[in-house]
């Protein structure tokens, strides 16, 4: 036994320098993480998650509801990607909140979207495939990051709403469920607006669910 501790106590002085460079690292990063946790909270600024928000004019009122919320890494399954999602949304302005993303990849982004929202949805394509009782719906998928109006937090958000809705807004705004809902009518506005002249900006899903 002493001779295992003797062999222990030669490793541990073999690499203090390792050791401690490591811990200080640690540290350092603890803090940066902390630092940064307080700052977004402080102004209500969330550019590391991404929500997933249903939206809908029902019997004259716009209605919205979030599907789910997650950590940007969680979907896009790449830091890189992920830091220019979060790099993007910090560009949008109260004009277009349409995260400003290069042409040629923007599919890609979407796609990793369209991905969570199919496993969310698993079930329904797979009672569907079985030619069990389901209701489907197409939808179009964008991705957001708001910054008109009265705000409560700042969040990059996959604005889920169907095509017909989107190219079909009433000229008289709908009642809102809420005062900052205007925000958010102002935005469905500008987003289809956007999708006459953008359309690779928005892409296509079928989400199905069982009856």
């Amino acid at each position: 036994m002493p001779e295992v501790m003797q062999q222990i106590w030669i490793h541990v002085q073999d690499n203090a320098v390792k050791i401690l460079v490591g811990l200080i690292f640690v540290g350092v990063g603890w803090w940066f993480g902390r630092r940064r946790a307080r700052y977004d909270w402080k102004r209500q600024e969330f550019f590391d998650r991404l929500n997933f928000s249903l939206n809908w004019i029902e019997e004259g009122k716009l209605i919205y509801r979030t599907l789910g919320e997650k950590r940007c890494e969680e979907v896009f399954l790449n830091v890189t990607a992920a830091e220019e999602i979060r790099t993007a949304a910090k560009l949008t302005t109260p004009t277009n909140p349409v995260l400003p993303l290069p042409k040629e990849h923007y599919w890609n982004y979407l796609n990793a979207v369209l991905n969570e929202l199919a496993e969310q949805f698993a079930e329904g394509s797979l009672r569907r495939e079985m030619g069990l009782p389901t209701r489907t719906v197409r939808y179009l998928i964008c991705l957001t990051c708001e910054c008109a109006g009265e705000l409560r937090t700042r969040k990059i958000r996959v604005m889920v709403i169907r095509e017909s809705t989107l190219c079909a807004l009433p000229a008289e705004a709908p009642v809102l469920e809420h005062a900052r809902s205007g925000t958010r009518w102002i935005t469905l506005n500008q987003l289809a607006a956007r999708y006459k002249t953008h359309p690779h900006e928005f892409l296509d899903v079928e989400l199905s669910l069982p009856q």
